[in-house]
């Protein structure tokens, strides 16, 4: 149960590893100003996440009787309780 998304992992996903979208909105306005512009989108450089983040769901694995390893919690980003 592994998910890209953070928001599925608060609701009961058991963990997720993957990008914000708050991250990407940020350089959507970049974007957009280049294509108001007159840059075909085409031309925009394809640009790939920098940042990503690990959310552990503590209180489904012990509903799945899982013990997650300390240094795993240790690295997660946010631990759901």
């Amino acid at each position: 149960m592994l998910s890209p998304f953070q928001e599925l992992t608060r609701a009961g996903v058991l963990m997720s590893y993957g990008w914000r979208i708050e991250d990407e909105a940020r350089r959507l306005p970049y974007c957009l100003d280049r294509i108001f512009k007159g840059t075909p989108p085409g031309d925009l450089p394809v640009e790939q996440p920098t940042r990503f983040y690990l959310v552990l769901n503590q209180k489904t694995a012990k509903a799945l009787g899982l013990v997650l390893p300390q240094n795993l919690l240790l690295q997660a980003t946010e631990v759901v309780e």
